[in-house]
């Protein structure tokens, strides 16, 4: 392996503008676990069109890796897997597996996995998303058999550079606290770009929902350097509850 990565090694896929995914995942990485990253890059103009653009630009993407001993390779685009459908999705990670030779993940099948580790079947959805995303959202994990009773998320800024990069944690944690009330098992934090981990800690110390969000599931499967129907589950309840990260977010916030 190399000196910073004696246990694994992930190439991470990111968005082009995605500000959120490379700090989370520093954070939540254990010693001995490192990522190396590419950056998905398209000229469409909307969310949606770029998100199935970059789908198709997975395998030209992951080259940039070149002979770097990467132990998977990680695609941290949630919304993509919504848009291309569960079927198409699956066939992507066969044909990624079978020319790269390491497990291929994706942000939203590691998530499915997350959540069924945690054995949850109603689910409160946490959502960044515009409503031309949030209508591929719903029916995306309701083909894996969970229940979707309520859906919140702070208001868009668009103002800002990228209405869901910018958006302040501060509204995620008041929309958690609203979808905790509810009657779901678990409360999913969708999306890559939308910071998560702050709101999933103070959840756990005022007692509130359990929660969990992409960039968290896909950090606990990529470092198991597994497919994902080879992923040990018991392993998961120490990831959502920051055993091992906690103290790492607390530092990189300067609390």
């Amino acid at each position: 392996m190399t000196e910073y990565a004696k246990h694994s090694l992930c190439g991470v896929l990111t968005p082009q503008a995605n500000t959120t995914v490379e700090p989370e995942l520093w954070t939540l990485l254990p010693s001995g676990h490192s990522l190396v990253n590419a950056r998905l890059v398209s000229s469409q103009p909307t969310i949606e069109k770029r998100l199935i653009d970059y789908t198709g630009k997975f395998e030209k993407t992951a080259r940039r890796f070149a002979n770097a001993p990467i132990t998977c390779i990680a695609a941290a685009c949630t919304g993509a897997s919504y848009l291309i459908g569960p079927e198409r999705e699956a066939k992507l990670v066969d044909e990624m597996q079978s020319y790269f030779r390491v497990p291929f993940l994706t942000a939203a099948l590691t998530t499915v996995s997350a959540l069924n580790a945690m054995g949850s079947k109603k689910i409160a959805l946490l959502t960044p998303y515009p409503s031309s995303l949030n209508e591929y959202c719903i029916p995306y994990w309701e083909s894996f058999g969970f229940e979707i009773i309520a859906m919140a998320g702070p208001e868009l800024e668009n103002t800002a550079f990228h209405p869901i990069y910018a958006m302040e944690e501060t509204g995620v944690l008041a929309a958690y606290r609203d979808l905790s009330a509810t009657d779901a098992d678990v409360v999913l934090m969708l999306g890559t770009g939308m910071a998560t981990l702050g709101s999933i800690l103070k959840g756990l110390d005022d007692g509130l929902k359990p929660a969990v969000s992409c960039n968290l599931a896909l950090a606990w499967a990529a470092t198991q350097s597994k497919r994902l129907e080879q992923l040990d589950y018991k392993t998961f309840e120490a990831w959502r509850t920051g055993s091992h990260w906690r103290s790492r977010y607390l530092n990189l916030r300067g609390n």
